[in-house]
């Protein structure tokens, strides 16, 4: 069985990036405030956490907080919990 990243919940569904079907190269394009960045993050850590090198041009700082483990807000605690994460820990990336 193929590794997967997640990627989004939809329809209390769970949308899985198959890491097979990665290479090098990739773009995410879309509107402002689609969840390009989001995603790159969403990517990069899962790609960290399974052991694959990432390198992100990032031009405008967006991604920069990778490198921090983040902090619990309300905001994000309601998110959690409104996807339903019951797993959910605070990680910075390498």
């Amino acid at each position: 069985m193929s590794k997967s990243i997640l990627v989004a919940k939809a329809n209390g569904k769970n949308i899985d990036f198959d890491v097979a079907m990665a290479n090098r190269h990739g773009l995410v394009a879309g509107a402002t405030g689609t969840g390009k960045t989001v995603t790159l993050q969403t990517l990069a850590q899962g790609f960290s956490r399974l052991g694959v090198p990432v390198f992100l041009a990032d031009i405008k700082g967006d991604l920069s907080g990778l490198a921090k483990e983040g902090a619990e807000t309300p905001k994000i605690k309601d998110r959690i919990k409104s996807l339903e994460i019951t797993d959910f820990s605070f990680e910075k990336c390498p």
